[in-house]
């Protein structure tokens, strides 16, 4: 059981940099027990777990993996950290992205260098409201995933690119799936070592590589990047919420269009996605003035 130690290189928060990896409550590859985060992967070495625990007494963060993805889990470690993200490369404009840093300094940008892992999950949540998203990624992989190594039963590793292939049709809808979102996934998983290669390339060329994939969007491509690269550029366009909240957090105008939202985030050009992290951190939103958008659930058609 390999085990590693790393000092981070200023404030680190656990939690709120690793966070952004689960995929909803229940996430079969995500878990939290007590003051560990686990995390089930799919490495180029083969499935492996990570547990990952800080220890604030020393400023030591130590981690344990299983699995013949150990080692590679392992060595990542710095990288899915933020060893090479700089936080201080983004300069506040604005005095609610001054407070939520300064609330806030411990976030760090994480950066899995692993492609299908977010892919997946984000094309599962095009058009579609978290809870569909979430339950859809758990369904699949408690079916079709395998368990993950260590000591941990319930966690499962996503299937390698061929399981993706093979899962049926009608499983895709159980899970409550279209054809168009599991149409894209297929396409994805069967060009699995182009879209791989994605995690060693910069912002731009990584973009266009991932919407080469009929059905993978800017939308779709910035969700991914954001946790493959931990890309602080990589801003989300074609959501329907953000360009919402952040206009409201920085005007306390509604209905906030992309167009404008790029134009408010303009002054954090290279640093656009870590702005709206720190905006989201802030927790000013616009009051809800509509019920919630109901939940569809295609496995009953």
């Amino acid at each position: 059981m390999p085990v590693r130690t790393w000092v981070p290189p200023g404030p680190f928060d656990l939690h709120r940099t690793l966070g952004v990896l689960q995929r909803g409550p229940g996430d079969p590859a995500f878990a939290v027990r007590g003051g560990e985060l686990w995390r089930a992967s799919r490495t180029p070495q083969g499935p492996g777990t990570l547990c990952v625990a800080a220890r604030p007494a020393d400023g030591r963060v130590e981690a344990e993996a299983w699995g013949p993805g150990a080692e590679w889990l392992l060595e990542q470690l710095p990288e899915l950290l933020g060893e090479g993200d700089d936080p201080e490369r983004l300069t506040a404009r604005h005095r609610i992205v001054h407070e939520a840093r300064r609330r806030h300094p411990g976030v760090r940008l994480a950066r899995t260098g692993l492609v299908l892992e977010s892919l997946i999950p984000s094309v599962l949540e095009q058009k579609v409201t978290s809870d569909e998203a979430y339950r859809a990624w758990r369904l699949l992989l408690q079916r079709h995933g395998e368990p993950a190594p260590g000591p941990w039963e319930r966690m499962r590793v996503m299937p390698e690119p061929r399981g993706w292939a093979l899962i049926p049709s009608w499983e895709w809808h159980r899970a409550g799936v279209d054809a168009k979102r599991s149409g894209a996934i297929l396409r994805a998983v069967r060009a699995a070592r182009r879209m791989e290669e994605a995690a060693r390339m910069d912002l731009a060329e990584a973009t266009r590589r991932l919407m080469a994939i009929p059905g993978i969007g800017p939308w779709t491509a910035a969700e991914t990047l954001q946790r493959t690269l931990g890309a602080p550029d990589a801003i989300t366009v074609g959501d329907l919420h953000l360009p919402k909240i952040i206009g409201y957090a920085l005007t306390g105008r509604r209905g906030t269009t992309d167009e404008e939202m790029l134009d408010l985030l303009a002054p954090y050009e290279g640093q656009r996605h870590r702005a709206a992290r720190l905006i989201l951190l802030s927790g000013r939103v616009p009051p809800r003035r509509a019920p919630r958008f109901p939940v569809g659930d295609i496995a009953r058609l």
